[in-house]
């Protein structure tokens, strides 16, 4: 045997083993490195879809749940409630809630898969101060939602009076009912 041959042969394969070895070296700096990218479960679970239990709330009472990081408010209406939409109409800034957010199934009177349960972010769309439920009707107020920060006043539905401050009516989250009593939040649903 010629010492070209012997030489050649052990070049190719410290030539591949190190080129073994660096890939080896690549690969368990980049794993770390690349699962920093991927969110927290904290993060994940902040955006994930919360469930609901309405099985207690009774007519005219409302309860809050955190989507998100934002309060989500969930309302029983009862007919007196429901009835106050289609009377003021002609005071409100987008009754027919072409400029608001919420998925095509809640763009509707009631701006809900279920007339009798509104689900709403409860963040103004004015200047993200969070208005209080006012269900009391009385001869200038038909009841639904106030800001007390700069004015600003919404229909049982969460649709904005003309002439306030809120430029748009509330929103509405993405969401569906699993059953009779849980609202599941965050996920569309079938209307």
């Amino acid at each position: 045997m010629s010492s070209e041959a012997i030489d050649h042969s052990r070049r190719r394969f410290l030539t591949a083993a190190t080129s073994v070895v660096g890939a080896a070296g690549v690969v368990a700096v980049a794993v770390p490195f690349l699962s920093t990218w991927k969110p927290s479960a904290r993060a994940q679970s902040a955006g994930a879809p919360v469930e609901a239990d309405i099985s207690k709330l009774e007519l005219g009472q409302q309860i809050i749940v955190k989507w998100r990081g934002k309060p989500v408010w969930i309302v029983r209406r009862d007919e007196k409630a429901l009835a106050t939409l289609a009377e003021i109409e002609g005071e409100l800034s987008d009754p027919g809630s072409d400029e608001s957010l919420q998925p095509a199934y809640a763009k509707n009177q009631h701006r809900s898969i279920n007339p009798e349960y509104l689900v709403m972010i409860g963040i103004c769309t004015h200047l993200g101060c969070s208005p209080t439920y006012r269900p009391d009707i009385t001869a200038d107020w038909l009841g639904g939602f106030f800001c007390p920060c700069h004015g600003s006043k919404f229909d049982y539905s969460g649709r904005v009076y003309s002439g306030v401050p809120a430029p748009t009516n509330l929103e509405i989250p993405p969401h569906r009912f699993v059953s009779d009593n849980v609202v599941l939040i965050g996920e569309d649903g079938e209307a």
